[in-house]
């Protein structure tokens, strides 16, 4: 018994240490015991350097599943309200995401998170947005605001040229993390736990690079 807290002591540790460990492991405990998660392109996801992926943003639960389809630490730029939700604004904490906030609301956050953006394709590592800004409330893909253009410009302006990802994530929307439950005429996420059951169907798409110039 204390060898075995002694173990679950240390591995904490390393955990808090390095927290990509825990949180590959979260995102393949998710991948694989709540849905089959499928996934095809996976080989366009660069093995090195800086990259932006672009992804649709169907649910709560998106950036665990990128999490979980790629063998780099993925940096998330995010809505800073999902660090407000529970046991999710940990992970996405953990996983150092970006926050970001509107620039109506916050002009000095809104900056600072593209800032910050801009630092992780300079130290060369993968970068992740869902251009919609916000989670779809009726399944369908929401017009694109400017932040990706404004990555890419700003990263060009210093000689950086990350290769844009297109990704899709497919048959997300009516589970339980997707906004889909109707609650006060308001749409609603995470109401119903078991809502289509254990190991649906989920997949994500990868398609190939687009250069920056494009």
């Amino acid at each position: 018994m204390f060898t075995g807290i002694a173990n679950a002591v240390v591995a904490f540790y390393i955990f808090m240490l390095v927290p990509e460990y825990l949180l590959r492991f979260v995102a393949w405990v998710l991948s694989r015991f709540v849905y089959r998660f499928d996934i095809k392109g996976d080989e366009h996801i660069p093995v090195e350097g800086a990259a932006v992926l672009v992804c649709n943003h169907v649910s709560f639960i998106d950036a665990v599943l990128l999490m979980a389809a790629s063998s780099r630490p993925i940096r998330f730029i995010m809505d800073h309200r999902i660090f407000k939700v529970p046991v999710l604004g940990w992970l996405f904490k953990l996983a150092k995401a970006i926050p970001i906030a509107p620039q109506k609301e916050d002009p000095a956050a809104y900056e600072a998170a593209f800032a910050k953006a801009l630092a992780v394709l300079r130290e060369g590592d993968l970068l992740a947005i869902f251009p919609e800004g916000a989670i779809t409330r009726d399944g369908q893909l929401q017009p694109f605001k400017g932040g990706v253009m404004k990555i890419v410009e700003s990263a060009r302006a210093e000689g950086i040229e990350p290769p844009v990802i297109p990704m899709a994530l497919t048959n997300l929307w009516g589970s339980y993390f997707s906004r889909i439950e109707l609650r006060g005429g308001e749409q609603v996420a995470m109401a119903k736990p078991f809502r289509r059951g254990f190991f649906s169907r989920v997949g994500l798409n990868v398609g190939q690079a687009v250069p920056p110039s494009k």
